[in-house]
């Protein structure tokens, strides 16, 4: 019986840091690995700086057609830039030019 009492005491005092330590290792591991956790806030920065990346390209790019398109604007119109359109859209050419198409 004396045994039994003294196993029964050494649970009791254990049963609260177990516990404790159960508590903690949940809460860890879901800090590092669960939805919100390092390895998501790690992924996340990545598609930001991905984004970024994506989004000055395409505002190098809006800032050319902007470019292109002012020179096309009635105040400040460039005969050879109308000129390039025109013969891009309708497939013009002088019969001594020759036309190659990259596109």
């Amino acid at each position: 019986m004396s045994a039994r009492y003294e196993i029964q005491k050494r649970l009791k005092t254990g049963v609260g840091p177990i516990l404790g330590l159960l508590v903690i290792c949940y809460f860890s591991y879901h800090l590092v690995e669960g939805d919100r956790g390092l390895f998501a806030y790690l992924k996340l920065q990545q598609d930001i700086q991905s984004a970024n990346a994506e989004l000055m390209i395409t505002e190098q790019e809006r800032s050319k057609l902007e470019k292109r398109v002012s020179l096309l604007r009635p105040e400040n119109l460039d005969l050879d830039m109308l000129e390039e359109r025109a013969r891009d859209v309708l497939g013009l050419a002088h019969p001594d030019e020759l036309v190659i198409y990259t596109k």
